[in-house]
């Protein structure tokens, strides 16, 4: 099928323009300035990047006018949890399973104009890893209506399982996860030997880093005191708690000289510590979350706290402004130095300075969701015992038009919201080949947003299985209309036109 999109203000992010982009069997495979259209029928004569002849006419199968609209790639969240279960969820078990599958979750986050995702395989204690890996692809190539990946899950270590890695990285899946917390932490050991065991095959590890000694006395007290409700849940894991734990994987990171991409950081101190690492040189990432950036702390004094719980806890102003300093910016070294939060200070005014373009960029890398939202009855089970509800929030669907919806207030660039949502992930997570950009050879992966259309968000027009959402009365300027799938259009003015099956394994 052959698309021209004519007209639109294409944004990468490394810069914009007004083109045409013309879509072949789903590849992208010109972006050209003043593409004509001869006698006005659907038939683009083009130009090749290598020759001064034209190309051959192509009829078009579709034509669609983006005037006044902007032509972005689609996003890629590299953080979801879908079909994610724990302990008992028989009819009669106290276990829980995020509300989401591969199909609903992958809708959602198709109509929100994420056109790729990445989920997790949780490996049985002593499940062979590549089987484990073939056992969720199995389940995700029938639901997935867009393109997907995996994180490989270390949650035990042992000879076999280093032996195996090398087996998953072989398949195509370089990440692996592990946790500084829960039951199915790694120890510093454990985690220094899977550093170590990276490096040697160029993979890198994504980590949860909460020092888990730390919260669990926090916790321990709180419960022995009856303080149980949900603002005790950010009490029981405040910066600190996130802090030493990023600092200690950092620690571990420069010892062994494997590749560390952490995962839904939440506090300044933690990117305070990132930024100074990157800028030593060490191959050290950071991905923040829109939750960190719109909501702080305070959320879990209100009667519907509980529905915020997730881990890492949103936490106080200080972190949040930290956190957009960086993701608006960057910490930039123009003049040499390493400081960065003197250049933003309200997250509704847009920043007053400027460093030089080509400055190097250190501190947030990514932007992903960590979408584990759990049904409402769910989250009550922990009205009056933070304890008891389940881990997780909502935000694959509202990512991408979130952060759009801020630049297209001023607070930062549409190429910077480009750069951390799908340019940098496809970059870290070794797909830039055929994602993260607007550009022939890639994937046509393609939303069209209109900044002129005002949206708030809620419940009732939001697209997975959820009975809630924390976005819930978010007003938003601008908002994707058109997502396109390797240029299958399967978002259109908020209607989900895909299905399930279309996605595909992306290191396949």
């Amino acid at each position: 099928m052959n698309i021209l999109i004519k007209n639109g203000t294409v944004i990468n992010a490394d810069g914009r323009c007004i083109a045409d982009v013309v879509v072949k069997d789903g590849v992208i495979t010109e972006v050209c300035q003043g593409a004509r259209q001869g006698d006005g029928s659907s038939v683009l004569f083009q130009r090749e990047n290598k020759t001064d002849e034209p190309s051959p006419c192509l009829e078009f199968d579709e034509v669609v006018d983006a005037s006044g609209l902007l032509v972005l790639p689609g996003s890629i969240d590299v953080h979801t949890h879908f079909e994610l279960s724990f302990g008992d969820t028989s009819p009669t078990g106290d276990g829980f399973s995020s509300a989401d599958d591969f199909f609903t979750g992958t809708r959602a986050a198709a109509c929100g104009g994420v056109t790729t995702i990445m989920d997790f395989v949780t490996p049985e204690k002593n499940e062979n890893l590549v089987e484990a890996l073939e056992k969720r692809k199995s389940v995700a190539d029938a639901k997935t209506c867009i393109d997907y990946g995996l994180h490989m899950g270390i949650s035990e270590l042992n000879d076999r399982v280093l032996e195996e890695m090398a087996d998953v990285k072989a398949a195509g899946v370089s990440s692996f996860k592990v946790f500084m917390t829960y039951a199915f932490k790694l120890t510093d050991d454990e985690f220094k030997r899977t550093l170590t065991r990276v490096k040697e095959i160029d993979a890198l590890v994504m980590v949860h880093a909460e020092d888990h000694e730390a919260l669990e006395a926090n916790r321990a007290e709180f419960i022995a005191t009856g303080k149980t409700d949900a603002w005790h849940h950010y009490l029981s894991r405040p910066e600190e708690v996130e802090a030493k734990a990023v600092k200690k994987a950092i620690k571990l990171a420069k010892e062994t000289g494997g590749t560390l991409y952490i995962v839904h950081l939440a506090c300044a101190e933690g990117l305070e510590a990132v930024i100074e690492a990157q800028q030593e040189g060490y191959p050290i990432y950071a991905e923040t979350c829109p939750q960190y950036l719109n909501f702080t702390c305070d959320v879990y004094k209100r009667p519907d706290g509980r529905n915020f719980i997730c881990s890492p806890p949103m936490k106080g102003k200080e972190s949040q402004y930290a956190l957009w300093a960086s993701v608006c910016q960057g910490a930039r070294q123009g003049d040499g130095s390493s400081g960065f939060f003197s250049r933003w200070s309200k997250p509704d005014e847009p920043s007053p300075c400027l460093a030089p373009d080509n400055a190097p960029t250190f501190g947030i890398n990514t932007l992903a969701t960590d979408h584990c939202p759990f049904q409402t009855y769910e989250k009550d089970r922990g009205k009056d015992d933070f304890t008891k509800t389940p881990n997780g929030v909502m935000g694959v669907e509202n990512l991408y038009p979130y952060m759009l919806s801020q630049a297209n207030k001023g607070i930062l660039s549409f190429e910077r919201v480009v750069e951390l949502c799908t340019a940098n992930p496809a970059k870290i997570f070794g797909i830039a080949e055929k994602k993260g950009e607007i550009a022939p050879g890639k994937d046509a992966d393609i939303v069209l947003y209109d900044p002129t259309k005002e949206f708030t968000i809620s419940q009732k027009n939001m697209h997975s299985t959820i009975d809630y959402t924390i976005w819930e009365g978010t007003k938003l300027k601008g908002y994707p209309v058109r997502t396109y799938s390797r240029g299958n259009l399967i978002y259109k003015n908020g209607e989900f036109l895909g299905e399930s099956g279309w996605g595909r394994f992306i290191y396949d």
